[in-house]
């Protein structure tokens, strides 16, 4: 089978060299299942270093797994959620979030997929009536759907919002480890430190096989976490396997290296891609570009390059599209695209 290489998303990469060691690292002889293993421990306790002790750990095996799992362990069935219209759980999780977690979604429009007080505000309505359901979780993306990046002083004041009404703040951090290196923070100052009560840690994007990791922060922690994993079918058998890699890419920096990589040669693409005279839709804070493209272009470059139209007619016969760049990206891959796209 013919290889090659893309820009449609960080989830078409392979895995990372150490990772895959991990993985053949921890495969000998025998070991527990379901978690009673040294791995997943070590892993967990490695988690708890950055999260501090009054935190739970969780491994599943996907991040859609990962954000309902956490959903469910903190709500209760007439409980909703307000996240932004683009977030993931709203818009490519199948409604999971609503059949598994049994909670009612609020979507709010925001410009750049980043939600504020402001916008958060009118949808926080029917607290103690019986009619309506009731909001328990503010849930962001963190990088966002549009690749933008909240601020430690912006997750606080959601946070604070979220604590004055009794709810609390969920991060879908599925490419956290972007958002931290794209801020020049760390993962603790972009979660615990900013007041956050729940996180879907992301892995596969970032240079993993699979598997993701559910936190729950300070009164977030509750006994409900592995039975609702259990019952959510995300308790891996051999967990082992996906704690190893974990201690692979969090028990080292190879987070970091992983991340900064991507971002870096997105920061390429879209610089590039800005000298050829192509608009650029939002900041380029992380691992993804949004362009604007003419129409009649988009079919050959997806067809050589692989990546995806996110709004068709957007303005004069031109669409959007995402580029979104990986941990094993290479400036010769940026290049042929900012060649291609120069050739149009």
């Amino acid at each position: 089978m013919a290889a090659w290489r893309g820009f449609g998303s960080d989830n078409h990469s392979g895995v990372h060299p150490e990772v895959l060691a991990a993985i053949v690292d921890a495969n000998t002889g025998h070991a527990h299942a379901y978690g009673d293993d040294e791995w997943t421990v070590r892993a967990a306790a490695c988690l708890q270093v950055e999260f501090g002790e009054n935190s739970q750990v969780a491994f599943v095996f996907n991040g859609t797994g990962a954000n309902v799992v956490g959903l469910s362990a903190v709500c209760r069935p007439w409980e909703s959620v307000v996240c932004a219209e683009s977030a993931h759980i709203a818009t490519d999780e199948c409604a999971a979030p609503e059949h598994i977690a049994n909670v009612k979604l609020v979507t709010v429009l925001t410009p750049d997929g980043k939600l504020t007080p402001e916008l958060v505000k009118p949808a926080l309505t029917g607290f103690g009536f019986e009619h309506h359901a009731q909001p328990k979780v503010i849930s962001i993306s963190n990088v966002t759907e549009l690749g933008t990046l909240y601020t430690p002083s912006e997750l606080r004041t959601l946070a604070d919002l979220a604590h004055s009404k009794n709810m609390l703040l969920h991060v879908d951090g599925a490419r956290l480890a972007n958002a931290a290196v794209g801020l020049g923070a760390s993962i603790a100052d972009l979660t615990v430190h900013a007041g956050v009560d729940l996180l879907s840690l992301g892995g596969t994007k970032n240079g993993m096989l699979a598997g993701e990791a559910v936190v729950l922060l300070g009164d977030a922690c509750t006994d409900a976490l592995p039975y609702v994993r259990k019952q959510s079918a995300q308790l891996p058998s051999k967990m082992r396997f996906l704690a190893a890699q974990f201690l692979a890419m969090y028990g080292t920096d190879l987070w970091r290296r992983c991340a900064a990589n991507a971002n870096k040669m997105a920061l390429a693409l879209a610089t590039g891609a800005g000298a050829l005279g192509i608009g650029i839709a939002f900041p380029v804070q992380a691992n993804e570009v949004f362009a604007l493209l003419p129409d009649a272009a988009i079919p050959d470059l997806q067809e050589r390059f692989h990546f995806y139209a996110w709004e068709e007619g957007v303005a004069d016969g031109h669409s959007l599209v995402r580029w979104v760049t990986s941990w094993d990206t290479t400036i010769d891959d940026v290049n042929g695209l900012l060649e291609a796209l120069g050739e149009r």
